[in-house]
């Protein structure tokens, strides 16, 4: 079980902040003295006059014509209410003034005034006299000290004139351990919000965390992965020959498992090992590594930390320039001197070859393809060192012949095809569909993995294909998963479909086997 999922995160967190929410709002009741409010709202401005400078689409025609002064009269309706949590008394009112409070109407002058209150307060209309302070002069009218429980309210309708409608209206004066505060403009029938603000606030902070955790319970994917998947992510390195396979499994294998991401990244055989081991002293743990390998690598060998699983036996093949058509091909001694510089031309080998020169295009050093090329055909290293960068000028002219390397397969089977009297080699599969090309039998054994399968020719020039990582990988990681499909039915038909030999078929796996004598 994962205790740290999103969803158990969020359904403690929602948890614990009902429980904070609940225990705040007792702790508030209980321990913060509540606050004596009064609001005012003013629900209607509007204008009865014929000549009122503001809100003309609403006013009233001729209503104060013959009324000197009231041509621009306008109507105000001021609603006052106990808002707060307690309620107010005549004795809660702190002014010096025998009135509680003063509306100020800015900009106009108040003509007349009239109180209305709900049905169920009839008793406030015995406060609103001239004795108790009651009245209105200029601009101002004051207020008695009107008693209000929690929730009542009046209203005061007030005629106006000289001043635009909207113009500025403040209530002033002061409530003991409270406040005077405007509130929201209303409609003359609006009721105060049942919920107040900070109830509000959690009650919606409450409902997102409860949706947030149904969200994510059902978009969470329960089902369990198919068998041999593992969700990740994995980096493949090495083998550029090996590549367009790896590529291909990497790709079903992401269609099958949901969740794996694994990159591509081939650089040589040598360089893909070298960074898996330059990563060990950096992690304690197997990175999300794989090296493939043409052939053996003395690096891996050598690096105890290292594990290699045959994979595949793979078939590669010198190629030349069409223009050379060497017929039968080449013996392995032919070869040699070829690449020891003893042949510097074509028509040392036969008259009815082309007078050309011999251009050597080879892989970098970090080729597996060169060093399987080096152990099964030449028996040693390429002893022509490099005297081209790109394979046409020679840099050194000491040299007898040119030779160029290259960082893959692909590069050299493009400059093979494109420079006359070329020769090079590369993994049997790419070679096959590429044009300006000729593939080149050795011993009369042309390059042909269902020969080498069914043991029909002693072709030499083959390797079998490792796939390196740091140990073993945890039995379930992407590693372990991605590398056991690789041996299956699936896997293996790739393989095929490619050009190898898979050594997990029981035809092929004394072939892989034998790689350890050769």
């Amino acid at each position: 079980m994962q205790w740290f999922s999103a969803e158990n995160i969020v359904a403690v967190g929602t948890a614990v902040l009902g429980i904070v929410a609940s225990g705040a709002m007792v702790w508030y009741e209980r321990r913060v003295p509540r606050r004596k409010r009064v609001g005012y709202r003013v629900q209607m401005d509007n204008p009865i006059g014929d000549d009122v400078r503001s809100g003309r689409a609403n006013r009233r025609l001729g209503l104060f014509d013959e009324t000197p002064g009231m041509a621009d009269a306008t109507l105000v309706l001021l609603r006052i209410e106990n808002d707060g949590s307690q309620g107010i008394d005549g004795g809660d009112y702190t002014g010096p003034e025998p009135h509680g409070l003063t509306a100020v109407f800015t900009d106009r002058t108040i003509r007349g005034v009239s109180v209305t209150q709900p049905t169920d307060a009839d008793h406030l209309m015995d406060h609103f006299t001239a004795e108790r302070g009651f009245g209105y002069e200029g601009n101002r009218l004051r207020i008695p000290r009107v008693p209000l429980n929690r929730g009542d309210h009046f209203k005061l309708l007030v005629l106006l004139s000289g001043g635009d409608v909207g113009s500025g209206i403040r209530l002033t004066g002061g409530i003991r351990e409270g406040e005077v505060h405007p509130n929201r403009s209303a409609t003359p029938d609006e009721q105060p919000p049942l919920f107040s603000r900070a109830a509000r606030l959690i009650s919606i902070t409450l409902t997102l965390s409860v949706l947030t955790l149904a969200g994510i319970v059902i978009a969470r994917d329960d089902h369990p992965l198919p068998l041999g998947c593992a969700r990740g992510t994995l980096t493949v390195t090495g083998s550029t020959a090996f590549a367009p396979v790896v590529r291909e499994l990497a790709q079903e294998y992401g269609k099958k498992c949901a969740g794996a991401d694994i990159t591509v990244d081939a650089h040589g055989s040598e360089a893909g090992v070298g960074e898996l081991t330059a990563l060990r002293p950096r992690s304690r743990h197997a990175p999300a590594l794989i090296a493939f390998s043409d052939g053996a690598t003395p690096r891996a060998d050598a690096a105890r930390d290292l594990t290699g699983s045959r994979i595949a036996v793979s078939a590669f093949t010198l190629v030349v320039n069409e223009d050379v058509d060497l017929g039968r091909g080449l013996s392995l001694a032919q070869v040699r001197r070829i690449y020891d510089g003893r042949i510097t031309r074509w028509r040392q080998l036969g008259p009815r070859l082309p007078d050309l020169p011999v251009v050597l295009v080879s892989r970098t050093a970090d080729s597996g393809t060169r060093q399987i090329f080096q152990r099964r055909v030449l028996g040693t290293w390429e002893r022509v060192p490099s005297t081209s960068l790109d394979c046409v000028h020679r840099d050194d002219r000491s040299a007898p012949v040119t030779r160029c390397e290259l960082g893959s397969t692909q590069e050299v089977l493009d400059r093979v095809a494109a420079i006359p009297g070329a020769i090079g080699y590369s993994e049997l599969n790419l070679a096959l569909g590429h044009r300006g090309l000729r593939r080149v039998s050795l011993d009369g054994a042309a390059a042909s993995v269902e020969d080498i399968e069914y043991r029909r020719s002693g072709y030499p020039y083959r390797g079998v294909e490792y796939a390196y990582t740091y140990g073993r990988p945890p039995t379930g990681s992407l590693t372990a998963r991605f590398l056991a499909y690789v041996g299956q039915s699936t896997g293996e038909d790739v393989i095929r479909a490619h050009g190898h030999l898979p050594c997990s078929a029981p035809a092929v796996a004394p072939l892989c086997a034998d790689d350890d004598n050769t």
